[in-house]
């Protein structure tokens, strides 16, 4: 009969998460885990898996409390492109630059694993659905709310959006200075989302 845990599961995946978000996921290694989380390697093995296995189930955590937080903020948004606003510029949010810096981790790891690993791509495929799917929905809104053009397609402009968001991830993942950056979130928004 096996042992109950003996450590807090969601302590010890948000651990496991920041040390694949600072140093990637071939950068990290079992003793970095073991280090982060405290556990032992037949613990941290026993309960999530091989290193593949916990990266994998992280990940897809990560992507899943995007996904629940890009929908609650459409729900109790006043306005729907301000959904849209506020998912580009929290790239860019941070005036030190250091969230920038930091980047995303499913973008981080696209980077990295993108075309070695099927399953982060896959993983990668059903986020950005997800995300598209809930910034095509925010223009929609925007056009009936008159906020949007309806001259632009609600799809192709949320694909839009998503490229542009990951591309200031991918230029702030350089250390450029964060006023150029919320200055390109600003354009591209504008470009983007013109006014009816």
């Amino acid at each position: 009969m096996p042992r109950p845990r003996q450590f807090d599961e969601q302590r010890v995946l948000a651990a496991v998460q920041a040390a694949f978000w600072d140093n990637g996921y071939a950068g990290t290694s079992l003793e970095d885990l073991l280090a982060a989380t405290g556990l032992g390697k037949g613990s941290l093995y026993g309960a999530f898996g091989d290193k593949q296995s916990l990266f994998l189930r992280v990940l897809r955590e990560y992507d899943e409390a995007n996904d629940r937080m890009l929908r609650a903020r459409l729900e109790g948004a006043d306005r729907g492109v301000d959904v849209v606003r506020d998912f580009v510029l929290a790239a860019v949010g941070d005036p030190s630059g250091a969230g920038a810096r930091r980047g995303c981790l499913l973008a981080n790891t696209l980077m990295e694993l993108a075309v070695s690993a099927p399953e982060v791509a896959a993983e990668a495929r059903r986020s950005y659905d997800a995300t598209t799917a809930v910034l095509a929905e925010s223009i929609r809104r925007a056009q009936r709310e008159d906020d949007v053009t309806s001259r632009i397609d609600p799809v192709q402009t949320a694909q839009a959006v998503l490229a542009g968001q990951l591309g200031l991830i991918v230029l702030g993942r350089t250390g450029r200075d964060p006023v150029l950056l919320q200055a390109v979130a600003g354009t591209l928004l504008a470009t983007l989302l013109p006014a009816s």
